[in-house]
């Protein structure tokens, strides 16, 4: 069974339709073209629909949506049948083929495209050059047989007027390696090009000579481009243009021309069918006229023109035209035809000649297509894919002997489907030891005896008509169909029924054919049925200088004296032929494809219900789905069933334990309450119902629904387990990564400053290596390194230099950056008062140490002389003296007499400028602020700037840290480091 389609799609096979009659049928057909879908199953059979329209289901990906696959795993389709016949022929060792068919318009053609197509895509899976030579002629093959053998109708823009069967092999690894052309019927239904009044048809390549030639080529060949000129295809040519707009003639000229190179027709090969052509054309324009007992042609020149196509003498071709040469024992006589006569012979002569350049090019063909040189004991077994392209099953106005020919050949066909699907059927139930039940079918064995049994039947009463002595018409063979079959139930006439006035007297019969009843008319069997060419054209053709035209004519070499067999006639060989066809059928497991045409007006959307209706009964159908379910509907074997629904029961979900998959299977059903409409084989299991399956679908889907959710849950915890996994791994990694870059960092740092100690400046001029990134940020070992140096410096200074140093490191911080000299590399001295003035330093001396007893300072942090600015931008010396106490102002010209005292907690900040002066302001709480200047006190290269600031910083935080340490707020706040000359620090 097909994937499960939804129902608003209609049933995608035809046997599992709750009541198997026309009308539910014709309705399931329909809703599906309507819906979209052209393909349907019955069982493994594919019914086609027309669309009348491109659809989008041939590319690639829907290949590769088929390759492999089983026909009930996808939805219906061209594809699943090649797919099927390929994997048989592949799988088991075993000769397929595919037989499509139906009547003319019906898509049959373009069925075997498609088929052709999805077998060279999925062949060669390893591009050996030799199989995509062989994929492409067989496709190349394609186009220039439907160039030469289909034709523009009335009914069908590409109609196949041969039947053509192409059997394509394989070698054991299941690639082509070549195949061969077999052509049925061309030869009669060319009446139809040389007649076109009756029905307005023309070969597609005679048109695409005409309008897609070059000029040159049309120059050479004596034509012109307009189809109307002449007679064999003028009303062909009429209807051609009206009916097709979409053909581009030129276009396809050049494809069949580069298709025939491609394939390995040579350059003259190729003129030689141009001339060919063009001498048909010429042909259906000679006229004959009478002058007196005379027969002339009136148009002279085109025996020229024609004489020049065919490579042959002009005279040779006037004479075959107008003469017969008869042998009568050892004279010979040339016997003038009248111009009824030489109109019959030019018309033969141009059937013949087109029906011996289409079996030429596929004689051609074969020649390279075929397989050579193939051992099947050293390249395994040669294995064959068949493809039946033939015309199908139609009723005219006005049937003739080709359609006579064409409806035998599908009686037989059917007849062959009919047997081999019985006979499939019976054979599988025997296989699987269910009751065959009977089916009531109409056995059309019946008819194909009346057309082919010997003596009896309608061809060898045609022959023996055709064989008599004397003048022998159509009338006589009516009438020896008569004598013969009168008692027949399937054959009818006028003179046995004549109260039936649809037929016409000596003219007409009928045939209840299993498509129905068929009226046929014999003007014209005699005729087609001798095929009568005469021989002095043979003769003609097989003199010709060009040695392809000559070698299509070899029965040309024998002398007119020499006696001959009589040929068989058109209804032999075609009744040969297609014994042979069927029998090459029989031998092959066979795969159906049924064409329908849904309208006569080649509408996408238009559904004619009887016409339709009508072809489902020709092509048996209805019969088909009735020998399929025999009872059952659906047949499955037991792996494959459980497979599918398993699901739906616990004791087969997610398997099973029991003995085998047939109690498994039974099991299932019994749990559903499905087995009594079940039966079971050996290795299949039958269902009655379509319900029931449909029922075990629907189960399946919702069973599916919850498996898909569970395996989402289960799938995206195992995914959520994966990345976790993933991530503890990495991060496990990365720490055992970083843990050895920082080991490698470390034992480097040790290696190289492993002697600092001995050296003089313990190993500050030792590059440090580069750090891991995790210690890029702040190197813990540097900082170590850093602080063991300042240790090592330090530890042995006194406690005043130890105080100055972190004096410098408090002036280092608040003024890195922003002045040029901070005094660093000098001695902080602190008290410059007594050096910068050495006369007035005992003055000083006793003036500080009044203030020391008066104010109980313990310590001069800095003093020196500086020059005061005033509100009023005045200028003055003073003395400036800074105790840990108290800031004192003094006039150094007084013996440094006090003349302002801020104790130092009131001073709230410093500022000092970023250039090279010495500028100082001291801000006090009460905002009077004291602006000092140490330049001109101060000597040129001393800056005593970063002193100042360093010394108070130091003194405030030893003060700060004090406080803290004794858990006692100090009175005086501490230093704020300056940022900024103008900025005042709270």
């Amino acid at each position: 069974m097909a994937e499960h389609e939804s129902l608003e799609y209609g049933k995608a096979d035809f046997v599992l339709l709750d009541n198997v009659s026309m009308e539910e049928f014709m309705a399931n057909l329909k809703l599906r073209f309507e819906k979209g879908r052209i393909y349907t199953y019955i069982g493994e059979v594919v019914v086609s629909v027309n669309p009348y329209r491109a659809m989008n289901v041939y590319g690639r990906e829907v290949v590769e949506q088929y390759r492999g696959r089983e026909l009930y795993e996808r939805p219906p389709h061209l594809f699943a049948i090649a797919d099927a016949a390929y994997k048989a022929m592949k799988r088991r060792n075993k000769d397929t083929c595919i037989v499509i068919s139906g009547e003319s318009g019906a898509g049959k053609t373009e069925a075997s495209k498609y088929i052709m197509q999805y077998i060279a895509a999925i062949t060669n899976p390893n591009q050996r050059a030799e199989v995509e030579r062989v994929k492409n002629m067989l496709l190349k093959s394609n186009c220039v047989l439907e160039a030469f053998g289909n034709a523009k109708t009335n009914r069908n823009d590409n109609s196949s007027r041969f039947g053509k069967y192409m059997d394509i092999n394989f070698d054991f690894k299941g690639d082509p390696i070549g195949g061969h052309i077999s052509n049925y019927l061309l030869e009669k239904v060319t009446y139809r090009v040389m007649v076109p009044k009756h029905n307005n048809c023309v070969f597609l390549f005679l048109h695409q000579l005409l309008r897609g030639a070059t000029d040159s080529l049309i120059r050479s060949l004596h034509i012109q481009k307009d189809p109307t000129a002449y007679n064999y295809i003028k009303v062909g040519g009429q209807i051609k243009v009206l009916l097709t707009s979409s053909i581009n003639d030129a276009a396809d000229f050049k494809a069949v021309a580069d298709a025939m190179k491609v394939i390995g027709f040579t350059g003259d090969e190729i003129q030689t069918v141009y001339k060919i052509l063009a001498t048909i054309l010429h042909l259906g324009n000679l006229a004959f006229g009478v002058d007196g007992d005379v027969t002339l042609i009136e148009n002279t020149k085109l025996v020229s023109v024609i004489r020049e196509l065919l490579s042959t003498k002009e005279e040779k071709v006037e004479k075959a035209l107008l003469y017969r040469t008869v042998s009568t024992g050892r004279d010979v006589i040339e016997k003038q035809h009248t111009a009824q006569e030489a109109g019959y012979g030019r018309d033969a002569l141009a059937k013949a000649m087109y029906e011996r350049l289409f079996c030429w090019i596929v004689g051609r063909i074969n020649d390279v297509i075929e397989v050579k040189n193939y051992d099947a004991r050293v390249h395994g077994k040669n294995t064959v894919i068949g493809v039946l392209d033939i015309y199908g099953f139609e009723i005219f106005q006005n049937n003739s002997f080709e359609q006579f020919c064409i409806n035998y050949c599908n009686e037989k066909l059917q007849q062959l489907f009919i047997q081999l699907v019985l006979k499939q059927e019976q054979e599988e139930y025997q296989r699987e030891g269910i009751p065959w039940k009977h089916i009531d079918y109409f056995n059309n064995q019946i008819i194909v005896d009346l057309v082919e049994q010997q003596h009896k039947g309608i061809f060898s009463v045609l022959d023996e008509a055709c064989m008599n002595v004397g003048k022998v018409t159509d009338e006589v063979f009516l009438q020896g169909l008569n004598v013969k079959l009168a008692k027949h139930a399937h054959y009818t006439s006028r003179k046995l029924s004549p109260a039936d006035k649809s037929l016409e007297f000596n003219r007409d019969f009928r045939i209840r054919h299993y498509a129905g009843d068929v009226m046929y008319s014999v003007v014209g069997f005699i005729d087609k049925n001798k095929d009568t060419l005469f021989q002095d054209f043979k003769r003609l053709l097989y003199n010709s200088s060009n040695p392809v035209l000559k070698g299509m004519w070899p029965e040309g070499k024998l002398s007119i004296t020499e006696v001959t067999k009589r040929p068989l006639t058109a209804a032999t060989l075609f009744k040969n032929s297609m014994i042979s066809l069927v029998e090459n059928l029989a031998c092959k497991e066979p795969y159906y494809v049924r064409c329908i045409k849904p309208n006569d007006v080649k509408s996408p959307l238009l559904f004619e219900q009887e016409r339709c209706r009508h072809q489902v009964e020709y092509l048996g159908l209805l019969e088909n789905v009735r020998v399929r379910r025999a009872g059952f509907a659906y047949r499955q074997t037991y792996p494959r069933f459980l497979q599918r629904y398993k699901m739906i029961s616990q004791f087969t979900w997610p398997n099973h334990d029991l003995p085998s998959d047939a109690e498994a299977v039974k099991k299932l059903l019994q749990g559903c309450g499905f087995d009594h409409d079940a039966a079971f084989g050996k290795t299949k299991v039958f269902i009655r119902t379509p319900r029931t399956l449909f029922s075990l679908e629907e189960q399946r889907v919702e069973m599916v629904q919850r498996i898909v959710l569970f395996l989402q849950k289960v799938w995206r915890g195992t995914i959520a387990r994966m990345r976790y996994r993933r991530m503890r791994a990495a991060l496990i990694i990365l720490r055992a990564y970083r843990r050895y870059k920082v080991k490698s960092y470390v034992r480097e740092v040790t290696r190289r400053f492993k002697n600092v100690r001995s050296m003089k400046d313990y190993g500050r001029h030792l590059k440090w290596p580069t750090p891991p990134k995790v210690l890029q940020r702040r190197s813990q070992v540097s900082l170590c390194a850093s602080r063991w140096w300042a240790w090592t410096l330090i530890k042995g200074l006194s406690p005043e230099e130890a105080l100055q140093v972190r004096a410098k490191v408090a002036s280092l911080e608040a003024l890195k950056g922003q002045r040029a000299d901070l005094g660093l590399q000098r001695a902080w001295e602190g008290n410059y008062l007594k050096r910068d003035s050495p006369d007035t330093a005992s003055s000083f001396t006793l003036v500080s140490g009044e203030l020391q007893r008066k104010d109980k300072f313990m310590k001069i942090l800095f003093s020196g002389n500086v020059r005061k600015i005033n509100r009023f931008h005045k200028a003055e010396d003073r003395a400036l003296l800074i105790t840990d106490r108290h800031l004192y102002k003094m006039n150094p010209l007084k013996q440094y007499k006090p003349m302002k005292s801020t104790p130092l907690y009131n001073v709230t900040g410093v500022s000092v400028s970023p250039g090279k002066d010495q500028l100082v302001v001291f801000h006090t709480k009460d905002s009077r602020d004291l602006v000092v200047c140490l330049q001109g006190m101060v000597p040129a290269n001393e800056s005593r700037i970063g002193e100042l600031v360093g010394t108070l910083l130091s003194h405030f935080k030893r003060k700060a840290r004090a406080s803290s340490t004794s858990h006692r707020h100090h009175p005086h706040p501490t230093m704020p480091v300056p940022t900024h000359p103008s900025q005042k620090q709270p």
